[in-house]
């Protein structure tokens, strides 16, 4: 469900009934978009998230921990200086829109109690967090909004904040049937749902599709009795906060589709689950997807990086190979040289060509010579000996240089095979700073870039055997866990490919479907995971080895066995993963 003004008018009273009287503790910024108030409220720690994000601009209380920058930036000092030890007043929607005021009452420099509000603005790519003072002047906000981008309305601190510009449409909780019954009737010919959401303030698409569908009479598409509608349309909107009954919506594999805060009944493909609070179900539907959406974010340019290095690599080998191609003659530029200085005696400078016995030949072969006219005989025997120096060495160079260029190519494509199985930001942090070692991409010097990140652990799989199988994320998690492994474990890898090192941790006899089931995860997570027969080589982790000066996750092996694994979705979704 969008976050229209129906749904953050629930979220705003839930949390207010919550948080009111609550005491701010501890302010946290961990993205530029996103505020963490640690309140104290009827005893218990309550951790309220605000967030600003253009894609999943929201509040609601969470659970979840956040990594947090080295060092915390403008706005979250600002709120740390005007916020901390606070009580919150109220958290209150302001004229049905999708706008939030968190009012705060603390104590000044002067010791005065005094008023902050801090401001949501959930308008997509215009989402915003505003701090304010007792007098509505701007102290801070999440993004500044000078003249030049937008000449109506700007967000700078110093400024007297303004909210956006008003809709001529009536408020939920005020709805009146004779003045939406006016609205309606001037709106002939638009159909229903659509014309609820031009007149009443807040509805989305979806929510006014709902509520048309509820005070629609059974069989009717349009009111026959639009007056009839409009008053069981008002007597709903009055009675809307008593109907709270949060839920999201799950497909067949438990994935989350969608959050209400109450059942839409015309929404009835899916699963419902109950929650408790409306908070509880906006982090079950909004956990997942932000942090996918900001890892993606964050590795978009990556990604761009390692696509462009890998398209070079590609046109250097094309290149390299055509050298190589050029290079195969240089035996018949020898062979050519023998000939002519065998028969200087039967040939005279000026000759175009020369047809001679090719004693490298079969029995009475001929062989019909290329010849320079300004040169002599023995000087064009001597340019066929230099072409063929010049081609031994470009086939030596080519051939050097082409090892380079698939190591590289084969380093690349892991790295973005490697980004594409991160479910955190520490993974691809990992392999953030890898490609900074290898000149791909700039070091990040400044603190306030840098993030305090934990250190990144690899997927975790219990066989159908309970035995752990852990997989490799990246490649320094592939190293730092095939390394720190036990000799007699069994260690797996696709052969031949990029993909992630593969662990059975337990030493001694494996059973043959712990096995198939390490197999076939090591074929997933390699870049052979669409095709069939995917060669899986597997052998003790004794046997592994990591030659010095070589990147990380480089190992070389030996005394292993290959087993060919052909793995679709569902053999790895029937996996039990402990952890992600």
């Amino acid at each position: 469900m969008p976050m229209d003004g129906i749904t953050i008018g629930f979220a705003a009273r839930e949390l207010d009934k919550m948080l009111q009287t609550g005491r701010i503790d501890k302010v946290s910024q961990p993205e530029k978009d996103t505020v963490i108030l640690l309140i104290r409220a009827d005893g218990e720690n309550r951790r309220l998230l605000l967030c600003a994000s253009p894609n999943n601009a929201r509040l609601h209380l969470t659970h979840e921990n956040f990594p947090n920058p080295l060092e915390p930036p403008v706005l979250c000092m600002m709120l740390r200086k005007h916020l901390l030890g606070g009580r919150v007043i109220s958290i209150r929607q302001v004229h049905g829109d999708r706008i939030v005021y968190l009012d705060i009452d603390t104590i000044n420099e002067m010791g005065d109690h005094v008023l902050r509000r801090l401001i949501l603005e959930i308008m997509g790519r215009h989402s915003n967090l505003i701090l304010t003072d007792e007098n509505g002047r701007i102290l801070e906000a999440a993004r500044h909004v000078s003249q030049e981008m937008n000449r109506v309305r700007q967000i700078q601190p110093g400024l007297m904040y303004e909210e956006p510009p008003g809709q001529d449409k009536m408020l939920p909780e005020s709805a009146d049937p004779e003045e939406l019954f006016r609205r309606l009737e001037q709106l002939q010919g638009v159909p229903f749902a659509k014309a609820i959401g031009q007149s009443v303030m807040g509805l989305s698409a979806v929510s006014s599709g709902e509520f048309a569908f509820r005070v629609l009479q059974s069989g009717e598409d349009e009111p026959q009795d639009l007056y009839g509608a409009c008053q069981r349309l008002c007597t709903f909107l009055l009675h809307l906060p008593e109907i709270a009954d949060p839920c999201i919506l799950e497909d067949e594999d438990g994935n989350c589709l969608d959050f209400y805060a109450l059942p839409y009944l015309s929404q009835r493909n899916g699963n419902r689950i109950a929650f408790p609070t409306l908070s509880e179900a906006m982090e079950r539907y909004y956990g997942s997807r932000d942090s996918k959406d900001r890892l993606q974010q964050k590795s978009a340019s990556m990604v761009r990086v390692l696509k462009n290095q890998i398209e070079r690599c590609e046109k250097k080998l094309a290149l390299q190979e055509e050298e190589l191609a050029g290079a195969a003659r240089m035996e018949e530029y020898r062979i050519m040289g023998d000939i002519i200085n065998a028969n200087l005696w039967q040939m005279k400078k000026g000759m175009p060509e020369a047809i001679l016995d090719n004693f490298y030949g079969s029995d009475g072969e001929k062989i019909r010579i290329p010849l320079d006219t300004q040169l002599t005989p023995a000087q064009n025997a001597q340019r066929y000996f230099k072409k063929y120096q010049k081609a031994r060495s470009a086939r030596k160079t080519a051939a050097e240089q082409k090892e380079k260029t698939l190591s590289e190519l084969n380093y690349l494509e892991g790295a973005l095979l490697d980004v594409g199985k991160c479910v955190g930001e520490s993974e691809l942090e990992e392999i953030r700073q890898e490609l900074a070692k290898a000149g791909y991409v700039k070091r990040i010097t400044s603190r306030k870039q840098q993030r305090d990140l934990p250190k990144s652990k690899p997927y975790r799989y219990l066989s159908s055997d309970g035995i752990e199988i852990w997989v490799g994320k990246n490649s320094i998690q592939n190293e730092r866990m095939t390394m720190s492994a036990k000799p007699g474990e069994m260690w797996l890898h696709a052969k031949d490919m990029p993909g992630s090192h593969v662990l059975i941790r337990k030493e001694g006899e494996i059973p043959a479907g712990t096995l198939k089931e390490a197999a076939q995860l090591a074929a997933w997570y390699s870049k052979g995971q669409q095709s069939s027969s995917v060669p899986v080589d597997y052998t003790l982790r004794k046997y592994v080895k990591k030659p010095g000066g070589t990147p990380a996750g480089f190992v070389i092996y030996t005394n292993q066995h290959t087993l060919f694994m052909t793995v679709s979705p569902k053999d790895i979704q029937v996996l039990k993963l402990l952890e992600a």
